[in-house]
Formats: structure tokens, C-alpha cells, sequence
């Protein structure tokens, strides 16, 4: 997916003997930008599935709300779910920051595009619970992103050295692929999200 703020990839994998993946991705426009989000319904399968969807469908609903009100929303609703976990980050082309928030083990990181960036990475603090069960004090932090800066969000079918096969010259899809490919743990859904701040 391309829009004027930013150029998209997408890779996933269901798991093994599973007819549908429980892991879902949002990229959808809210006030000033865009929002992105990986969540993993817990568990596989169906159930996994509909928490996840249901988790979609509220946060590309309440796009334009604050990140924090958003994930009570998500926390309200899917009560009556297994539950997700998430991690969700808002693009604010007007401000030039990108604001985040993880919610249990899907992993974040912003690449640098500028070889003189440092860190050069720099990733999301995730705070353990789940969205539907059990909700932690909510914190979302916010960064500066610059033109070429690159956001991966993966489920945790990924293993969490993903990062280190980023080339940040490579357009988003491949990217997404690759880590897919090269990363996936095989005993679980799977999925990366891959979004290049293009502004």
C-alpha cells in the first residue's frame, strides 16, 4: 500500500494445520496521519481470529481518538474474547513524530534512513498484558520520524533479532518479506508490518 505519508509492505504465515491466522495489521488515515497496528489474537485459530478482527474494527472505528482512549475501547469490547495482544503507533505528518504503544509481545522498531542517526534503531518498550483480560497502566512514547525512517511491527511467530536484516534501501515489501521468511519462528501465526515514512 502507498499513500503520500508513507509506503506499506505486508508479509504473514498461518500456522501450520490452522485454516486462519489469529494475527491481523491495520494501516488506516487518522487526524494528521495514519495508524498502523500488528495484533495477535491469543491462541490460534477461530477464536484467535474473531478477537483480532473485532480488535480491527474498533481501532479503524475510533481512528480518531487519542492512542490511550483507543486501546480502553479495544479493552472494553473484547472482554467477552480471548483477547489480543497489540502494538499500535499513530504517524502525525503535521507534527513529525510518530507516538507508539505496545501492549504484550508484538515487537517494534523504527530503522533510521540517516547513517549518522544514533541510535540508529530504536525500539518500542512493550508492557506484558492483554487487551480484553488484562490491561496494564497505559504509556505511550513519542519519537521524531524523519523522510526514509522505516517502522516494522511483528507478531511473535517473528524471533526478536529481526531487525538486524533491515536494509533500509530496500522498498517496504521486501522487507517484510524477507523477515518473514528468514525470521518466522514455524510454530506460530506470523506477520510483519512494514511502513516507510515517505514525507
Amino acid at each position: 500500500m502507498s499513500t503520500q505519508l508513507i509506503e506499506s509492505g505486508i508479509a504473514c504465515l498461518t500456522m501450520t494445520g490452522q485454516s486462519q491466522s489469529g494475527d491481523r495489521h491495520v494501516v488506516h488515515p487518522c487526524p494528521n496521519g495514519v495508524m498502523l497496528a500488528a495484533i495477535d489474537g491469543l491462541g490460534h485459530g477461530q477464536e484467535a481470529a474473531t478477537a483480532a478482527d473485532l480488535a480491527v474494527a474498533i481501532l479503524t472505528k475510533h481512528a480518531q481518538e487519542s492512542m490511550i482512549a483507543i486501546v480502553k475501547q479495544c479493552h472494553a469490547q473484547l472482554r467477552e474474547t480471548r483477547g489480543v495482544v497489540m502494538s499500535l503507533a499513530v504517524i502525525n505528518a503535521l507534527e513529525g513524530d510518530l507516538t507508539w504503544m505496545g501492549i504484550g509481545n508484538v515487537g517494534g522498531v523504527v530503522v533510521r534512513a540517516a547513517a549518522s542517526a544514533s541510535p540508529r534503531q530504536e525500539f518500542l518498550l512493550l508492557r506484558g498484558g492483554v487487551i480484553g483480560n488484562q490491561l496494564p497502566s497505559l504509556y505511550a512514547s513519542i519519537i521524531p520520524i524523519m523522510r526514509g525512517d522505516t517502522l516494522i511491527l511483528v507478531t511473535d511467530g517473528i524471533r526478536s533479532n529481526f531487525a538486524n536484516v533491515v536494509n533500509v534501501s530496500d522498498p517496504p515489501q521486501l522487507i517484510a518479506d524477507r523477515i518473514l521468511s528468514e525470521y518466522n519462528k514455524g510454530l506460530d501465526d506470523a506477520l510483519v508490518l512494514v511502513a516507510r515514512y515517505l514525507k
